[in-house]
């Protein structure tokens, strides 16, 4: 039975954390980041304001060291994270923004059901955007991993802050690991993608579903989503086609896999023969089957897992259908 290999949070970046005899102390490292800040021209009063007092966050270094690993079916991850409360929730969040994502789709090209499976598998809808200072939390994981990439993240929170797009660190939050706001995006995804749809200032990823929602939506429509077309849809598969034969890299025309007696579903999309897809079989024969098609490797722009990039398009379908 095939399985993969699941950790808590976003995929941000491959390093481990450090020995403690392997790290400087953490007023060296801070200073040093301090200084970086300051050549990157950030201001010396935010520089100050925001890590002037900051000590190592031992929640943070806790969860961090103390990652679950789960080793899950697709059954078992579809179970949890396709839950009826989930999916009555975002047909509520549906239906009273539906004029937002009727405008924000018309804008990116980007479907609905794509932002409402995010917005749901990364945050339950904005309900669940974590508590943790950002910067704190950054400042505290580049110390422990001495990781240029969270210490860059440091210093592009404090550009947010600097921009005037947030009154002080104490504005930013969101996980232990640094993603920020209902869409769960790290300080440079903020910078460079996060839109204020809603016109109201500086793009507002924590409070408002439209900056929200239109933020995602610039981040696939960057990433090059394909209008007109789904990311997935489960259809049924022989029990000759294996796993062997299958897998996202295993790429043909719709209409090979439909003459290998892949069926798809009543009320699938109506799709030319010669769209490229590829057949998942997330549990291995005898499981789901999935035809996974561009999108779907777009969404895993935003999480590097099959298992998310399903959940994310049945999801939409699910919130969609009713």
């Amino acid at each position: 039975m095939q399985r993969r290999h699941l950790l808590a949070g976003l995929s941000l970046a491959p390093l481990l954390p450090q020995a403690a005899w392997a790290r400087p102390d953490f007023a060296s490292f801070l200073a040093r980041l301090q200084a970086r800040a300051r050549a990157a021209g950030i201001p010396a009063s935010i520089v100050r304001q925001t890590t002037g007092s900051l000590v190592p966050n031992q929640k943070v270094l806790k969860l961090d060291h103390h990652q679950a690993e789960f080793t899950m079916t697709w059954a078992e991850y579809s179970s949890h994270v396709l839950s009826q409360t989930r999916i009555a929730n975002g047909q509520t969040k549906a239906g009273g923004a539906r004029n937002l994502l009727a405008a924000i789709v018309s804008r990116y090209g980007v479907s609905a059901g794509a932002l409402l499976g995010i917005w749901g598998v990364e945050t339950n809808y904005g309900a669940n955007q974590g508590s943790f200072q950002i910067i704190d939390a950054l400042t505290t994981l580049a110390w422990d991993r001495q990781s240029k990439f969270f210490g860059t993240q440091v210093i592009d929170a404090m550009r947010i802050i600097a921009n005037g797009d947030a009154p002080g660190a104490s504005s930013l939050l969101g996980s232990y690991a640094g993603a920020m706001g209902q869409p769960q995006f790290m300080p440079s995804v903020y910078l460079s993608t996060a839109v204020s749809f809603s016109g109201n200032g500086a793009p507002d990823i924590w409070n408002s579903d439209a900056d929200s929602l239109a933020s995602m939506a610039n981040y696939l429509a960057k990433a090059g989503w394909k209008a007109g077309q789904p990311s997935s849809e489960a259809v049924l598969a022989p029990p000759s086609l294996g796993a062997a034969n299958t897998g996202r890299k295993v790429v043909r025309s719709l209409a090979y896999w439909e003459d290998l007696g892949v069926q798809r579903l009543p009320g699938a999309q109506n799709l030319p023969g010669a769209t490229p897809a590829a057949l998942l079989l997330p549990d291995g024969a005898g499981g789901q089957a999935f035809l996974v098609y561009a999108n779907f490797s777009v969404i895993r722009r935003y999480n590097p897992s099959d298992f998310y990039a399903l959940a994310v398009g049945a999801l939409g379908r699910m919130v969609l259908s009713a």
